[in-house]
């Protein structure tokens, strides 16, 4: 069957609305007879309303309730409460209302450190190195100065204002910023750059509502810069909305090829994705990189690659989380996602880990144990099941029941790291002190500096690491030079980078962190080299 559109075949969204959640709902709850379990609650929420000895909020414990009652199915069905549901949603629709700044927290003070393009702070001047102090007369500095305080105050109704008192650098006295909250734009392609003269880089940290048309600009960009090879990263990458996945993965895919399939109890839960040949990507070589971060969507986008042998993936096993959920809203503003049904690849592998009902703890710990038998540091190390064994299109073997295993494993590297980096490192020390030579070098360093340029404006690497050194003695690590000397690669690119996150942006931040990566090493050496599988061209 030769197809002229994607095939969508009712694939659910990883967080869609479940129109099912409706039918569901009112079954359990509205159909006119208790069971004796309802019954059984109804009488322990009367008994405890009437006789308990102290007054007790009902709705607090039903709140406490719903949690529990979730709690006892797999780690992903969550009930969200009605003041935490837009918070959850924002981050993957693309946009949300508020001022359009990114922050730190560094010694109970908010940093501005980055004004986001297109959003309301940028019209009014605000700039990176703006210390927020007050947003109206609710003061953000010392114990008020947390995230989720920072979040309650600059987000708000699109067109609503709140003032914000700013200490500016150089400024005898803080300044009021009116600001009108309006759309800012969020970004999931982090980074794009060329890593050789014909090979272009993307990463991706999440699969969001716009993420197909940002990575499509991104591919673009690189192809004007001469790129004929990507390498994809989707390391950390938690996963997000399936559908912006299955049309990414349809640019690389010939013509009716499987992208994903799902099972569920109920039907209307079981779908599939077939590619339509029509991608622009088609003859692309590319390489997916992956590690224990990268979940759901990224784990189709990879498993849909390696089935399909069209492209390698390198790396480390990601995260193994396999199950849909839909989002089902509650007559209260709040709502649950529960899981419906399960994802397969195109080999029918699952990768979704084990788990036993109500065991979400265990399930919790799974990297953990990871890390302890080694995994992260030798292939030798991982468990394969060889049970569920699977073939990919030209017969390679793939593992089913818990992530997706690398074509090539990538151990995580441990090079330069010493008790001294490690008390840096956790102490919050190297970020703070970027941030202060950051704060020096603004306006010295063009915001739109090449990395060559903003290299050479940057002190020597001895005159930074023992600018370093001396900070951290007052925070009260001791120069100890023989492990600073083992440290010192790992500490200067960590400042290099930290420093150019916050003057040039996180382009660059991204960009001199994979400077020494060695997973992005072995991705560009299988492109050189010919590594990748034959490309697979489209049918006539």
């Amino acid at each position: 069957m030769k197809n002229n559109k994607l095939i969508l075949a009712s694939i659910p969204l990883v967080l869609a609305i479940g129109v099912v959640g409706g039918i569901f709902l009112g079954k359990v709850f509205y159909n006119g007879q208790l069971s004796p379990q309802e019954e059984k609650m109804r009488t322990i929420m009367a008994l405890i309303e009437n006789e308990y000895v102290d007054d007790v909020s009902l709705d607090s414990i039903m709140e406490g309730t719903f949690s529990g009652l979730l709690s006892q199915l797999d780690p992903h069905s969550v009930y969200i409460p009605a003041e935490d549901l837009a918070a959850v949603t924002d981050e993957l629709e693309g946009s949300f209302s508020g001022v359009g700044v990114s922050f730190q927290i560094i010694s109970d003070t908010v940093n501005i450190i980055e004004i986001v393009p297109g959003g309301p702070a940028e019209s009014v001047g605000l700039q990176p190195g703006d210390k927020i102090l007050k947003a109206n007369d609710v003061d953000l500095t010392g114990a008020a100065a947390t995230t989720e305080n920072v979040y309650r105050n600059l987000r708000g109704e699109k067109g609503s204002k709140v003032t914000l008192t700013i200490k500016r650098r150089n400024a005898k006295a803080p300044i009021a910023v009116a600001v009108t909250r309006g759309d800012v734009p969020q970004t999931s392609v982090d980074a794009k750059y060329m890593l050789s003269d014909e090979i272009g880089y993307v990463k991706v940290s999440k699969f969001a509502r716009n993420t197909y048309q940002e990575f499509m600009n991104a591919l673009q960009h690189l192809e004007a810069k001469g790129a004929k090879k990507f390498v994809i990263d989707l390391r950390g990458n938690s996963g997000g909305y399936l559908e912006q996945a299955v049309m990414m993965i349809n640019e690389f895919l010939p013509p009716d090829r499987m992208i994903v399939y799902t099972k569920g109890k109920n039907p209307v839960n079981e779908s599939y994705a077939i590619s339509n040949g029509r991608g622009h990507y088609l003859n692309s070589e590319i390489v997916v990189m992956t590690d224990e971060f990268s979940a759901s969507a990224s784990e189709i986008f990879a498993g849909a690659i390696q089935d399909n042998d069209r492209g390698l993936v390198i790396g480390r096993r990601t995260f193994g989380k396999g199950l849909v959920q839909n989002q089902l809203p509650l007559n209260d503003s709040s709502a649950i996602r529960l899981t419906v049904a399960r994802y397969y690849t195109p080999s029918g592998r699952s990768i979704q880990k084990e788990y036993k009902l109500g065991e979400g703890g265990k399930y919790d710990l799974d990297l953990s144990q990871r890390f302890a038998h080694g995994e992260f540091y030798s292939a030798d190390s991982i468990k394969l099941d060889k049970t569920k064994e699977y073939s990919t299109t030209t017969g390679r073997p793939v593992y089913g029941g818990g992530g997706i295993m690398p074509d090539f494993f990538v151990p995580e590297d441990s090079t330069g790291i010493t008790n001294y980096y490690i008390s840096v490192s956790n102490g919050g020390m190297l970020r703070d002190y970027a941030y202060k030579m950051a704060d020096q070098l603004r306006g010295k360093i063009p915001s739109n500096a090449t990395k060559a340029q903003y290299l050479k404006a940057l002190p020597s690497d001895e005159v930074l690491l023992q600018g370093f050194v001396d900070y951290a003695v007052t925070k009260g690590v001791p120069a100890r030079w023989y492990y600073i000397r083992q440290s010192e690669d790992l500490i200067l690119q960590q400042l290099k980078a930290v420093i150019a996150r916050d003057v040039v942006g996180y382009n660059l931040f991204v960009e001199l962190l994979n400077d020494n990566d060695n997973t992005v090493s072995r991705a560009v050496g299988a492109l050189k080299n010919g590594e990748s599988p034959v490309v697979i061209r489209p049918e006539k």
